[in-house]
């Protein structure tokens, strides 16, 4: 068959992002964001968003497909993301999706939204490997994934079993008031800092803890260990020096993202890491992954970074793989799961 010609429509936090690909061409992509809706609040508020995607959606579909310059009769499926992510914001984007499949006749694929994050990549890499491994780091997930066919075969080895390591950045940038989104702002703030000023806290990596939790993360003791180390400095009356505590805390976070993700690949004899996710972007994950993956012989694969944040492109990468493939649509009646797990790619 012919490169299929999809839609892509992504709702499940606080990106409204709709994306037209044609196989591995990015046609169009159309994200708009209410992340400054949320910055007084610290953090997402469901309901914000929720709003922010239906006011969004509809002027979001109409750019794209201006953008892309396609008739939408010509579409080949409507993809969408069904979970995880905030229950009200996945029904906006998925009742969207079902209105456009029903108006033209066309298939729905409710898809998922961290197996999005690993196919994005075939939009500026091409073709992945027939088995690989896949480092996911974003504000609400933090995964280690063992991927032999992005339509179908995903097995999570690793997760976060408390904060995942976006959230901990969120919290430690509002702990040295620096604002939110926390993880740009700290990882420019590192850039000025000493990595080794202050020796925080590894998670999960003491033997007893790799017994149990080998590929799995742990960041809560850790915003927990910077919160107590400002406390005492000021406390005390000491200056703090903010620049050297975000390197710091980056540094531990990046140690341990890519010490697990190279043992993964070690342990499941894998020569190939892809980085997906908001964090993706991060300059120290980049580099630091990078850099072990050099002296280990695995190959990094890893979007750029505006294809790292949530957005259509991801969905629609997706959703042109598995039509491509011949993977059966989904039922107009499927709902949003705030919960849906990896190893379910097209509910």
């Amino acid at each position: 068959m012919s490169e299929p010609l999809v839609i892509g429509i992504e709702s499940s936090c606080d990106e409204t992002g709709v994306a037209i690909v044609r196989g591995t061409e990015l046609l169009a992509n159309e994200v708009a964001s209410s992340v400054e809706q949320h910055v007084r609040f610290g953090g997402v508020v469901p309901e914000v968003a929720s709003r922010a995607h239906l006011q969004a959606i509809v002027p979001a579909l109409r750019r794209a497909t201006e953008a892309a310059g396609v008739d939408l009769a010509d579409v080949d499926g409507i993809c969408v993301t069904a979970g995880p992510g905030l229950m009200g914001a996945l029904v906006v984007g998925l009742s969207a999706a079902k209105a456009l499949a029903i108006a033209l006749d066309k298939p729905l694929y409710g898809l998922n939204h961290l197996v999005g994050h690993v196919a994005v990549d075939l939009l500026d890499h091409g073709p992945l490997p027939e088995r690989f491994g896949a480092l996911l780091v974003s504000g609400g997930h933090t995964s280690l994934l063992v991927v032999d066919d992005i339509t179908g075969a995903i097995t999570e080895v690793g997760s976060t079993i408390d904060d995942a390591a976006g959230e901990a950045y969120d919290k430690v940038a509002r702990l040295l008031g620096m604002g939110y989104p926390g993880g740009p702002l700290i990882d420019r703030a590192a850039a000025d800092g000493d990595p080794t000023a202050i020796a925080f806290p590894r998670g999960l990596t003491s033997r007893k803890d790799l017994a149990r939790h080998r590929f799995d993360f742990s960041f809560s003791g850790l915003k927990t260990a910077v919160s107590r180390w400002v406390e005492t400095r000021e406390l005390a009356g000491e200056e703090i020096p903010v620049a050297d505590v975000c390197a710091s805390f980056q540094e531990a976070v990046c140690d341990v993202l890519t010490a697990k993700a190279m043992d993964m690949c070690d342990h499941y004899g894998l020569d190939t890491i892809l980085l997906g996710g908001g964090v993706a972007a991060n300059s120290r994950l980049r580099g630091l992954l990078q850099e072990r993956a050099d002296a280990a012989g695995v190959t990094v694969r890893r979007p750029r970074p505006g294809l790292c944040t949530d957005n259509g492109a991801m969905m629609a990468a997706l959703g042109a793989e598995v039509i491509r493939r011949g993977r059966p649509a989904s039922s107009l009646g499927i709902g949003a799961n705030s919960g849906l797990p990896v190893s379910t790619v097209v509910v």
